[in-house]
């Protein structure tokens, strides 16, 4: 069933790429090397390991950003911030391989009537899994568009009955150093934290992801499954998520405990807010399809909420946004 909705935050038609560009990439390399020299590929192009493929059966497509300009599969796939594998945007595809998402468990506790240790399959079951095309923007100016594979956070969130003192939802990252090699090097404080208030937990928008392009999670984009929150910068999705509480209290969130004057808290997109050391006026978007378009793709305005403040706006209605960042 395909259920059409139209948002400010879809995006025009000639920002289409179909996924047959991204079978031409390999081409792309070889020429990009030739004309430009390796030095000058895009981080993206390295050599990853060949990860099993699996689909995921009923799927509902939806109309959220079905007019956006997708990044590939390649491309999203092979550039990527996830520190317990490494620093390098390289990293991650290169030595996530070592994961193993099954069995997996995540743990609920904290202010709810049913806490305790979860399967996966028991999260996710229950559930009608929906593909979404959401951006993807970071600090670094970098953004891409992803079709995630996923639940509203707000449908697991129920049926574990927070209770009133419940006011925000904290997350952890699994901490395993023969799985994550970069969690042997003291580049984060492992594990890996994030929070969100239960108001933005449980917007429409907020996707507990468990796949892309119709799949299963790959490993260095969070398997077997992380956190979606589109209007907030990407170092909010937490991934490979073990532990889900419920608390009273602002939780601690990594990247906010490292350097809080450069991360916020709340880190909403906003091109009027500058990170100490890169511009968040425009963006760099990374579709990881052939010609040159990887290596010298033109800078595009970033949106404030990320193109997203029709739906999610009214939660910060009265905060002044340059303190609660």
């Amino acid at each position: 069933m395909l259920i059409k909705t139209t948002k400010a935050s879809d995006v025009k038609p000639s920002e289409i790429t179909s996924k047959d560009a991204f079978l031409n990439r390999r081409k792309f390399i070889q020429t990009a090397a030739i004309v430009s020299g390796a030095s000058l590929l895009p981080p993206f192009v390295s050599s990853s390991f060949a990860a099993a493929r699996t689909k995921y059966p009923n799927v509902k497509k939806t109309a959220y950003g079905e007019a956006e300009k997708l990044t590939t599969y390649d491309g999203l796939t092979e550039y990527n911030n996830f520190y317990e594998f490494g620093t390098g945007k390289s990293d991650p595809s290169r030595n996530a391989h070592n994961l193993k998402p099954e069995p997996w468990t995540v743990e609920i506790t904290g202010h709810a009537a049913k806490t305790g240790k979860f399967s996966f399959d028991d999260i996710i079951k229950p559930h009608q899994l929906e593909e979404r095309n959401y951006r993807l923007r970071c600090v670094e100016a970098w953004s891409m568009v992803i079709p995630w594979v996923g639940i509203p956070l707000a449908d697991i969130i129920k049926r574990f009955e927070p209770t009133s003192k419940a006011k925000y939802v904290a997350f952890e990252t699994l901490v395993d150093p023969k799985q994550m090699p970069g969690q042997k090097r003291n580049a984060l404080d492992w594990p890996y934290v994030e929070g969100l208030r239960m108001d933005e937990a449980m917007n429409p928008l907020t996707l507990m992801a468990v796949g892309v392009y119709g799949e299963h999670m790959p490993n260095q984009n969070g398997a077997p499954i992380r956190l979606i929150v589109p209007w907030k910068y990407g170092f909010k999705g937490i991934k490979s998520i073990v532990k889900i509480s419920f608390v009273e209290k602002q939780p601690p969130a990594t990247w906010n405990i490292q350097a809080p004057r450069e991360y916020g808290f709340y880190s909403n997109v906003n091109p009027n807010i500058d990170h100490p050391r890169w511009s968040q006026k425009k963006e760099r978007r990374i579709t990881g399809e052939g010609g040159l378009t990887a290596l010298f793709a033109p800078k595009i305005k970033t949106q404030f909420m990320n193109g997203y403040a029709e739906e999610v706006a009214a939660l910060y209605k009265g905060m002044d946004l340059k303190k609660f960042f």
